[in-house]
């Protein structure tokens, strides 16, 4: 199963304590994955989705808060992955334009009805409810990527003002999410991977989040530990050319000049360094009897390159 079915079918088990909640999460899921049908008798609503268990949810939670029978017929989805659809229909004999105006997806103004955007803000005053709202949203278009391979969520519908709205229930808890177009669709998005978790535990998926988290930490611990050892690598790399260009130096002195012309120190400094050519400048000063500072250590090096140096340019 992937990571957000995964999510999902832990969401489905929650039971919303309060009647508000209800609602909330039905609003949600409704906007998203519901529609609104017209007939003969009247306005009607047909809910898809793809995941039984969410199917199987959204008939509890109606009969539960609505009191209301939804028909389920499962047909085959016409995608490309050939997986099942779950159509579910509420039609105008069931009070479907009642739970349309109770879930503000329908408005009248002027003695006309007329189809809103975004969810109701009646329906989401309280902090509980618009957890719950999130809820029903990712239920219904929400996916999110597998946290070992990248990270990234989102939440997909048709309309760019519905999608502000999200965005801006999302955001309320402190996250930072964007939109944008794919495909005809309007995107909420998150890639950073701490308010993925948040939002994951902000809706309800406690045990995904802990998982989340696990594999966030494991990876973030997994590429601490490259980049140090790539860090140490590349020292490694920059002292061992540093003291191949110590050794070509003194080399160049002994042939053309020779060691005996150097100071004391300054000869002591070049025996040892040909002595020990894989040792950093750090290690090679802790040889030194009385011991020097890294600093004087590499001040001699410089002094002995200039001479190397002044060699080749013809001067004494």
């Amino acid at each position: 199963m992937s990571f957000t079915t995964d999510v999902k079918k832990e969401l489905t088990g929650i039971n919303p304590e309060r009647k508000c909640c209800e609602l909330a999460e039905i609003t949600g899921f409704l906007r998203l994955a519901g529609s609104i049908t017209f007939g003969f008798g009247g306005m009607g609503i047909k809910v898809s989705t793809d995941n039984p268990a969410v199917a199987r949810l959204f008939v509890t939670l109606m009969k539960n808060y609505f009191t209301a029978k939804s028909e389920l017929n499962i047909s085959e989805n016409p995608g490309p992955a050939k997986t099942k659809l779950y159509e579910l229909t509420i039609t105008p004999d069931m009070n479907a334009e009642a739970i349309l105006r109770e879930t503000g997806m329908l408005g009248i103004k002027e003695g006309s009805n007329y189809l809103t955007d975004g969810i109701d803000p009646s329906v989401i005053r309280k902090r509980c409810c618009k957890k719950a709202a999130l809820r029903g949203l990712f239920l219904a278009a929400g996916s999110v990527s597998d946290p070992a391979k990248s990270y990234h969520l989102e939440i997909s519908c048709s309309r760019e003002d519905t999608a502000s709205s999200i965005r801006k229930l999302v955001n309320s808890f402190g996250l930072n999410t964007r939109i944008t177009e794919r495909r005809g669709k309007h995107v909420v998005y998150l890639k950073d991977a701490e308010q993925i978790g948040d939002f994951l535990n902000i809706i309800g998926a406690t045990g995904q989040y802990l998982k989340f988290q696990d594999v966030r930490l494991t990876k973030e611990l997994k590429n601490n530990a490259n980049r140090a050892f790539n860090c140490d690598m590349a020292n490694s790399d920059r002292a061992m050319g540093a003291a191949q260009k110590q050794i070509e130096a003194i080399k160049f002195i002994d042939e053309n000049r020779g060691l005996d012309t150097l100071p004391d120190r300054l000869l002591e400094t070049a025996r040892m360094r040909l002595d020990y050519p894989e040792l950093s400048l750090a290690e090679l000063a802790e040889l030194f009897d009385p011991l020097i500072k890294k600093s004087g250590l590499n001040h001699r090096f410089e002094k002995i390159m200039a001479i190397a140096e002044n060699i080749k340019n013809g001067q004494n």
